[in-house]
């Protein structure tokens, strides 16, 4: 289960520790329900491969992940119609109360380049309860999407990738 709240955001956030930075190609083969393949380099690390299923939802929704390998990623990418793959970079943050901060910059330098953010909770009532607690972060996270419709990153591929 996947519990987590998402915000529209602008730039990287200010004065957070910075614990990892990922650059990432993801293609949906589905949308409906969502079914993604993902390429995920860290940053001074390996790169993983990994097929997802997100069932629909808004704030609690059934994710379910598996690694798969760089051929099983290639054959599928190349099954998917539309192009190219959004790219993303990922840096997570440490957050006083312990939770991360993903912080993520979607096809930059295209027409439609955009940030967000998202924090993953343990329970929806910890998700339901949090409150950023510095004045700063409140600021940058004021434009919360959490369950909008359209905000999905399936939604952007959906309005990108034709």
């Amino acid at each position: 289960m996947e519990i987590e709240r998402k915000w529209m955001v602008s730039g990287w956030p200010e004065g957070l520790p910075l614990t990892e930075e990922f650059t990432m190609r993801q293609g949906y083969i589905s949308v409906r329900p969502t079914v993604r393949i993902r390429e995920e380099a860290k940053t001074g690390g390996e790169t993983a491969w990994i097929l997802c299923f997100k069932s629909e939802g808004g704030l609690a929704r059934e994710e379910i992940e598996r690694p798969i390998d760089a051929g099983l990623f290639r054959d599928l990418e190349e099954k998917i119609i539309a192009r190219p793959l959004i790219e993303k970079v990922r840096r997570s943050y440490r957050l006083p109360d312990g939770f991360t901060l993903e912080v993520n910059h979607v096809d930059a330098g295209q027409p439609g380049a955009f940030w967000y953010a998202e924090i993953e909770y343990p329970t929806v009532e910890a998700a339901r309860s949090w409150v950023p607690a510095d004045p700063a972060l409140a600021a940058y996270l004021a434009r919360e999407v959490t369950g909008q419709p359209g905000q999905s990153m399936g939604a952007y591929w959906e309005r990108t990738r034709k």
